[in-house]
């Protein structure tokens, strides 16, 4: 058995692989656009002789954490034959990609999961859930008299792409999305948009959604301003002889419209999403922007990462006062003030649960003490993703 990245004359077995392991058919021309896309570079095969048996997706991203930007490997497209499942192979892949990750720099890893226990093994953990309103158009907010312009059709990706990043730095797990993103995995075909414009002609939010049998579709609400966000619902609201309810998916879990509704009774619904997981512990607490303190922090930690052992040990945590954070292996038989895995550690630093929660469930154990200086030096902030792969 070997493990290596696929080459273009890969492409057949990997797509036939693909279309198998997730039950769709690509047509002649769709496979030849697939072919032109096909970066073989980013993908690695475990392959009997020159067979492929099994092959996950790496792909270079980058993402917001307080304000910050993470490199990031985004595992996808996971897959195996089922006469080869079983075997361990996933198991060898998942590990050479952390390792080929800790290599590039990639110092957080996320991925979309078929089975959130499959992947909780190696050390991945959720990390973000989004709510799902289904709104019926007569409990839709308000029309009110917004002083801006409302222009549909709008397609320029770098007008686009200023108004969500300016949103999405607000967010722990957003991704950096460059042109190519934008063109070829948001921007479909069949969306439609809308963009709101202040009296200044400065874009302050934009939608992306459909319209079909009676129902209005919303994926992705971005705004910057409350006047936004009330044009845009305006916008929404003057479809009311077109549809009879609206579905709104990918809204951050912290979203209050329930609370800004004349009538709340509608239906919400909260989806796990996302998983993610650090892969280097120490490049990655040295870029994390710790809470600033007058009298900074120095933990002890003992780690247990199995997959990425790199990650195990103790370690001494130390929080400047200005924020800046260092591990360092801890030498001799010192006894830890904390304990924790990999996957609560990343729960806790990419911003889904705070150190307290995870002391209070025994996820994160040891000194009470610690566990609430540690509290005070993780900033908090609510985790988002909109996007898939």
């Amino acid at each position: 058995m070997e493990i290596r990245q696929l080459r273009h004359e890969d492409f057949e077995a990997s797509t036939e692989l693909s279309q198998y392991a997730f039950q769709y058919t690509l047509s002649p021309a769709e496979l030849e656009e697939q072919k032109k896309k096909f970066k073989p570079e980013q993908v690695w095969g475990v392959f009997d002789s020159e067979e492929l048996n099994a092959k996950l997706t790496l792909l270079p991203l980058q993402v917001y954490l307080h304000g910050k930007q993470f490199a990031m490997g985004g595992i996808a497209g996971v897959a195996t034959w089922p006469e080869k499942r079983r075997g361990g192979l996933v198991s060898r892949l998942l590990k050479h990609a952390l390792e080929q990750m800790k290599l590039s720099g990639q110092t957080v890893s996320f991925l979309h999961p078929f089975s959130f226990p499959f992947y909780r093994k190696f050390g991945w953990e959720i990390f973000i859930e989004h709510k799902k309103y289904t709104v019926p158009v007569d409990k839709f907010p308000s029309k009110t008299a917004i002083e801006g312009t409302i222009k549909r059709n709008i397609r320029d990706t770098e007008q686009l792409n200023k108004v969500y990043q300016q949103y999405a730095q607000k967010f722990n797990g957003t991704l950096v999305r460059d042109m190519e993103w934008w063109e070829n995995r948001v921007l479909n075909k069949d969306t439609q948009t809308a963009v709101f414009y202040a009296e200044n002609g400065a874009p302050e939010g934009y939608v992306f959604y459909k319209v079909q049998n009676k129902e209005l579709s919303c994926d992705e609400f971005v705004y910057l301003t409350e006047q936004a966000r009330r044009a845009l619902w305006t916008y929404f609201a003057n479809h009311d002889s077109m549809v009879e309810k609206g579905t709104f998916s990918f809204i951050p879990a912290n979203d209050s419209l329930p609370y800004l509704l004349a009538d709340p009774r509608i239906k919400q619904e909260i989806i796990p999403y996302f998983m993610g997981r650090i892969v280097d512990v120490p490049a990655f607490v040295e870029q994390f922007p710790f809470q600033s303190s007058a009298q900074g922090a120095e933990i002890t930690l003992a780690l247990t990462d199995t997959h990425a052992p790199w990650n195990e040990g103790i370690w001494r945590l130390s929080v400047s006062s200005q924020g800046e954070g260092k591990l360092e292996p801890v030498r001799g038989n010192t006894e830890a003030q904390l304990q924790c895995d990999i996957a609560a550690l990343s729960a806790m630093l990419i911003g889904y649960k705070r150190p307290q929660e995870l002391f209070r469930w025994g996820r994160l154990t040891g000194s009470a003490e610690a566990a609430y200086m540690l509290e005070l030096v993780v900033p908090s902030a609510q985790t988002f993703l909109m996007d898939f792969f």
